[in-house]
């Protein structure tokens, strides 16, 4: 090989081999994007369930990137998260607002997600496999420590995790796909219950019975306890509300005027 042809040929590999790099790099930065987009989400909706942010106001994403210290990318992305939620209202041309989200649709909802968890429990006693059920019992038994350490966050996602684990135990992708839908737009309202301590407590004793139920392939006690728990989580949800709205500042919708 020519020196010229062997030059010829490193540039050629040098630039494959950034071609092959560069989607790996793009790759990470929009996951790093999308993780600020998924926190700035989650927090937005934690003062939206809360009362922070009233029905109504408006929320502008320059005044949201300043607040959270970033670009209004991953801003962007949270609200459009959060309008598929139903917790905001996208408009065209005239940015998003909180959407209107009234007591009664909070319990048609929770009572619909409550349904579809104890279908999915009721089947996941006599279809889920061994190792389902060791990582079921693995989950509650991490939760106890969270809940023992009063670490709210954690025990939010370990409960996220021991749900899921449920719902995929039903075996039925239909029902899983729906359940795992609506429960998406309830989280927010299904995290703002643990900010009671106390609620953590309770929520344990009764994962503690479906765990149980489910262990001892109950169909019928795991379906009853499931829909139960689902139900007693709207009731700390709706005190949590209330006990915010009259204690938090709210940030009312004239303040967020800045036009984008």
């Amino acid at each position: 090989m020519t020196p010229a042809l062997a030059k010829l040929v490193a540039v050629s590999n040098l630039q494959n081999l950034e071609q092959t790099e560069q989607p790996a790099q793009t790759t990470q930065a929009e996951r790093l994007r999308g993780g600020r987009a998924d926190e700035i989400s989650k927090k937005i909706a934690d003062d939206i369930v809360l009362g922070r942010f009233q029905p109504g106001a408006r929320l502008d994403e320059v005044m949201l990137a300043t607040m959270f210290q970033v670009s209004r990318t991953p801003v962007r992305e949270a609200l459009k998260q959060l309008a598929i939620l139903g917790l905001v209202v996208a408009r065209p041309n005239r940015g998003a607002v909180v959407a209107a989200m009234t007591p009664e649709q909070l319990d048609a909802m929770f009572e619909a997600i409550g349904e579809l968890e104890a279908a999915c429990a009721r089947h996941a006693a006599t279809r889920m496999n061994q190792t389902e059920r060791d990582r079921l019992c693995s989950l509650h038994a991490k939760c106890r420590l969270a809940m023992r350490a009063g670490d709210v966050d954690l025990y939010d996602k370990l409960n996220q995790e021991l749900h899921q684990v449920i719902i995929q135990g039903s075996c039925n992708p239909v029902l899983i796909d729906m359940t795992m839908s609506l429960r998406h737009r309830v989280s927010p309202f299904r995290r703002s219950q643990f900010r009671n301590v106390e609620r953590m407590s309770a929520s344990f004793e009764e994962h503690a019975i479906i765990v149980e139920a489910l262990l001892a392939h109950d169909a019928g006690a795991v379906h009853r306890e499931m829909r139960a728990h689902l139900l007693s989580a709207r009731s700390a949800a709706a005190r949590m509300t209330s006990q915010f709205n009259g204690q938090t500042q709210i940030i009312e919708p004239q303040r967020m005027t800045t036009e984008t």
